[in-house]
């Protein structure tokens, strides 16, 4: 029976220290834990390597029957981004790409390749809503003449673990509560955040959690990360590691908390809907396609493992080269065959694109193709039109359940007398592995490189401009208030010390909580590195109306004239007028025309737009400052620091929201009014306004 581990000594003065490192051992009378079979196992946190930062090897078999278990938990809605919107186009190089890759894809700026994308959330299931806070999926179809590429990232470039023998335990401790069923799609309660408080690995993905970028505007407008290092090799066959980037042309923009929660009320479907009817009205989304490329000879430079899935390279240290642009350019034709039936796996690559020995995207090159064996019923799921290539594809392998070929011949092998003009291999244009010398012991342990948890978690942070900082001090004291177990709010708390100890001391005193740290001991001192101002939202947004929305309350008498030059002048921006009136059946301008509407005021609160313009007719004011939903309205829209557009008649409505004029309350009918409110409205969002509007807790 192994005995518990003793914790390294407190600091001076601590009388309840943990270490950093929290592996879990049985003590005497405590069960121990095992495998399926019962066989005991030595070690939960590592996979099996030749070395400690080698290869993991696949006659590790804890690590398979685990995340074979885990793979094979749902039936059939997966696991884990099981709410997802999907989407075709096509990719087009800008340039040839052979300098770094022989992939074909990435060589002719005239060739499109035939695309398939889909976003999802996590953690919820294929019903819950489409704006929890949580991480996003983002993956890639290529339908390449040599084959599928699938790029499966997410809009987050680093992971919560460092190796796959953790990925069954995080997504566990972030689902449903397994004796109570909730919550569904939330980080907020006790079992994540106890796992995340004994993981220190976790704490870098944390602030990115708990930042904007865990709540996006739109699918259209978050980035995409590859997240592990990759390997593009040319036809030399010198070998690069890169890691991926997917940048959208409309920028990245999100929302803010009280935003999400009212929209999640208002349209749980409203990036599935914002995605679809962007595509039907002709507005492409776009995103350009890089890499960060980093030659073998310099990985060891950097101040971190290239291996470790928890840190990032920041672009200011290796900038990112574009290779080209995906355009989405048709919606579905059936959610379930489509959208629901694709099946991605980061195994599936070409020729000129490789793995590096990352031990979580080891563990993922066997995980999903083991999940789409249970999702989609067995080994012929490629034949589902979604998913099959569009080169031609020639093996011998047959038969198994739903095998949809009737596969003609004698022969289902080779070497073969009989048929030796079947299929064979080709050393010439085949998938070649990037040789690579591998020497160590087998071992269950973690690279001292992979030990630095705080360094980049405090880089993050630090990179945020002011109102970043505080949605994500916000962010953590809303979560953490959720968790009832006072320990866990405690250690939480001790790895904030280590992150920044102004963020720390926020935190603590929304929670009541100053002074109440269970101490963590680093496993290694965090460094104070250069900020990374390309990791901020609001320090690289454009200023833009392009692909936004912008809502004009209209009623009864409203000025035709002054409506329509608001209208021409928004669109001219290429962003979408909504107009909000009382009854979906329209208005009657001043003019006496009656105007089709598109949204009810009861259906269309404010968080559904960008920008507000308030135009009733000086009549309709009276009756609209007595209604909650009028009121509420204008009220939000100004909580949640947008541009709002009026004229005089609607002064009487912005009294009854309480709206403080500032640089974006505009007056739209003043000299240059229009004008003046599209400038401020192309700005997002004005964060001066927020301090006095809202505290952090």
């Amino acid at each position: 029976m192994a005995t518990k581990k003793t914790p390294s000594a407190p600091p001076v003065g601590a009388s309840n220290a943990i270490p950093a490192e929290t592996h879990q051992t049985a003590a005497t009378n405590e069960p121990v834990l095992t495998t399926n079979q019962g066989v005991p196992v030595s070690d939960n946190q590592n996979s099996l390597k030749a070395g400690e930062r080698g290869p993991v090897l696949l006659e590790d078999f804890v690590l398979r029957e685990k995340i074979t278990h885990f793979d094979h938990e749902r039936i059939p809605e997966r696991i884990v981004h099981a709410r997802g919107s999907g989407a075709h186009g096509y990719f087009l190089p800008y340039e040839s790409a052979a300098d770094l890759t022989k992939a074909a894809f990435l060589q002719n700026p005239k060739k499109k390749t035939e695309v398939f994308a889909r976003f999802s959330t996590v953690a919820g299931g294929a019903g819950s809503v489409d704006l929890p806070r949580d991480v996003r999926g983002f993956s890639v179809k290529f339908y390449t003449e040599e084959g599928n590429y699938d790029f499966v990232g997410n809009n987050i470039p680093v992971f919560f673990i460092q190796d796959a023998m953790k990925f069954p335990d995080v997504i566990h401790a972030v689902k449903m509560e397994p004796d109570r069923g909730f919550p569904q799609a939330a980080s907020a309660h006790a079992t994540f955040w106890d796992f995340i408080s004994l993981t220190p690995e976790s704490m870098h993905m944390i602030m990115w959690v708990m930042s904007d970028r865990a709540i996006p505007r739109s699918l259209r407008m978050i980035e995409g990360f590859g997240v592990h290092t990759y390997r593009l090799i040319n036809a030399e066959g010198v070998s690069r590691f890169v890691k991926f980037h997917w940048r959208p042309v409309l920028g990245s923009s999100s929302v803010i908390w009280d935003e999400a929660v009212k929209i999640s009320g208002a349209d749980p479907d409203f990036h599935r809907r914002d995605l679809w009817e962007s595509i039907e009205r002709g507005d492409f989304p776009e995103w350009e396609f890089g890499v960060q490329v980093i030659e073998e000879a310099d990985a060891a430079k950097l101040d971190f493992d290239l291996l470790d899935p928890t840190k990032l390279i920041p672009e200011e240290i290796i900038p990112i080269r574009m290779l080209g642009k995906m355009v989405l350019n048709r919606n579905p034709d059936n959610h379930f065959a489509e959208t629901e039936q694709v099946a991605f796996c980061p195994a599936n690559v070409v020729p000129g694109i490789g793995f590096s020995d990352d031990p979580l995207l080891q563990g993922r090159l066997f995980s999903y193709l083991d999940t789409q064996l249970s999702r989609l019923g067995g080994p012929n799921f490629h034949q589902i039109p979604i998913n099959a290539p569009r080169c031609p594809m020639h093996n011998f392998q047959r038969d198994g359940l739903r095998q949809m070929g009737v596969l003609k011949g004698r022969v289902a092998y080779e070497p073969s007398q009989i048929e030796p003009a079947g299929p064979r291999e080709c050393p010439v244009t085949g998938f070649r592995t990037h040789p690579e010398a591998e020497t160590g012991e087998k071992i269950r342990k973690r690279a001292e490189t992979f030990a630095d948890h705080y360094s980049q978690a405090r880089l993050f942070f630090r990179s945020m401009t002011p109102p970043e900082q505080n949605h994500i001090a916000s962010a953590l004291a809303f979560e953490l208030a959720k968790v009832e177990i006072k320990e866990i709010r405690q250690r939480m708390l001790g790895h904030l010390q280590h992150i920044d100890a102004a963020l720390h001391d926020t935190v603590g005193a929304a929670l009541g909580m100053e002074g109440t740290d269970i101490d963590v001991t680093p496993a290694v001192k965090p460094r104070d590195l250069e900020p990374s101002p390309s990791l901020s939202l609001i320090t690289k947004a454009p200023s833009t109306l392009k692909g936004r929305k912008v809502g004009i309350l209209v009623t009864d008498g409203t000025d035709a004239l002054l409506l329509e030059s608001l209208v021409a002048a928004i669109r001219k921006e290429k962003a979408v007028v909504g107009l909000v009136a009382r009854r979906i059946g329209g208005f009657t301008d001043s003019n006496g025309s009656m105007v089709e509407v598109q949204h009810a005021l009861s259906g269309a609160p404010s968080v559904l737009f960008d920008a507000v313009v308030l135009l009733p007719s000086a009549d309709a004011v009276e009756s609209l400052v007595q209604e909650a939903a009028a009121v509420n309205w204008v009220r939000d829209a100004y909580g949640h620091l947008k541009a709002i557009g009026h004229h005089a008649a609607a002064l009487p409505l912005l009294e009854a929201a309480a709206v403080t004029v500032d640089s974006a309350v505009v007056d739209v009918e003043a000299p240059k009014g229009i004008r003046n409110f599209v400038a401020a409205a192309k700005k997002g969002r004005l964060w001066e306004r927020e301090p006095a509007l809202r505290s952090i807790g």
